[in-house]
């Protein structure tokens, strides 16, 4: 048995496909919006999601896939949808959809769909809130803390801090930081980085605590944690 979250905002197919994952031995639970289904996603443990493409309130489905998949979270998801048109395939799998089912469709397709994404799934620990010592950075809710004490970052301060992060104890150099933070080709002198990295040890950096963030002369920095 496999703990499948559909998320589905028209109530009659959610509760057809929720009886049909049922009736194969599934453990299913609903959501009726894309910012519900997200909550629940992230709070809860799934072996599969079923998400509708179309949803209300402002997150569509494939806002919900790749919001889960820039956190780490790679649980297999089926995006369900009227839209049929190879363009809107692409887009499905390109935003992090495993699956892309059109409706109408029938149930035995559907079950047996779910089925392959669990075969090809190994359960992965979920990562989203990194830890370097005393600092935390939460993907989920872009909250960051140090020995407990709020820190308000700017965008692009937090994708900085978090690429830092997600490299701990290795040498970062510009061209790396600029290229996978900026998504920029790093081809010319610039101290865009070094301005920003200034930024960011002011806010983060503490007299009461070691320094975080350290400078690798001639190469770049460096984020490590004494201990």
């Amino acid at each position: 048995m496999a703990r499948i979250l559909i998320v589905e905002d028209d109530a009659q197919t959610a509760e057809e496909v929720a009886a049909a994952l049922t009736d194969h031995g599934h453990d299913v639970t609903l959501a009726g919006t894309g910012r519900e289904g997200l909550l629940i996603a992230a709070a809860e443990s799934f072996d599969a999601l079923v998400v509708d493409r179309m949803l209300p309130g402002g997150m569509d489905g494939l806002t919900i896939v790749s919001t889960l998949r820039a956190t780490g979270d790679d649980v297999p998801v089926l995006v369900l949808s009227a839209l049929s048109d190879v363009g809107e395939r692409v887009r499905g799998l390109k935003a992090g959809g495993d699956d892309y089912l059109v409706k109408p469709f029938e149930f035995l397709e559907l079950t047996a769909r779910v089925d392959a994404l669990l075969r090809r799934h190994t359960a992965p620990q979920r990562e989203t809130v990194l830890r370097v010592g005393d600092l935390e950075l939460d993907l989920l809710t872009q909250a960051v803390r140090r020995g407990g004490r709020s820190i308000e970052l700017l965008p692009r301060e937090f994708r900085l801090l978090e690429y830092l992060m997600r490299h701990a104890g290795q040498i970062v150099t510009r061209t790396m930081m600029f290229e996978e933070v900026w998504h920029y080709h790093y081809d010319e002198p610039t101290n865009v980085i070094d301005v920003h990295v200034s930024k960011l040890r002011r806010k983060i950096e503490r007299a009461d605590a070691p320094q975080l963030i350290q400078t690798v002369r001639g190469s770049g920095y460096m984020l490590h944690a004494p201990g």
